[in-house]
């Protein structure tokens, strides 16, 4: 009957020993890299690398678009510069017309960037200081440039 009773011991120190040399050879397994984890390396670096790729992307994208809203920018203001100089031009033009010194008169008025450009042939001083005075009472009028020719003949 002693022999019955220690036929468990020994059966579970088998399995013990069993169990310890599956650890041990799996354990000695691990230490070499199979396929998988080189597969599971060159995953890391592609991934990686697209990253970088990605962060460079976005890096240059983000550069286009503020030299594109710069340009933006730039194209507006000259665009609200162009309305303002037409306001000019139009708000001088129509004080002119209703002016009776200068009704009668030609001058040709230019705007750019806030700065009058007068030009024309009148027949009196009077007529040109009139023309210089509205063109410099005109709101976002920066400086009034004067190509007027006074001439006693001029009609």
């Amino acid at each position: 009957m002693k022999i019955k009773n220690d036929q468990p011991v020994i059966f579970s120190n088998n399995l013990f020993v069993t169990l310890l040399l599956a650890a041990v050879v799996g354990l000695t397994g691990c230490k070499q890299e199979g396929p998988a984890e080189e597969a599971g390396k060159k995953v890391d670096e592609a991934t990686e690398r697209t990253q970088e790729r990605l962060e460079e992307g976005t890096e240059q994208r983000q550069e286009s678009m503020e030299k594109r809203d710069e340009a933006m920018g730039q194209k507006s203001g000259s665009v609200e510069e162009y309305l303002d100089d037409s306001a000019i031009t139009a708000k001088i033009k129509g004080e002119m017309v209703a002016d009776p010194l200068l009704s009668a008169t030609k001058i040709d008025v230019v705007t750019d960037k806030g700065v009058v450009k007068l030009s024309g042939v009148l027949n009196s001083q009077q007529s040109a200081d009139r023309a210089l005075e509205i063109a410099r009472g005109v709101k976002g009028v920066k400086s009034v440039e004067s190509n007027l020719v006074v001439s006693p003949v001029a009609k």
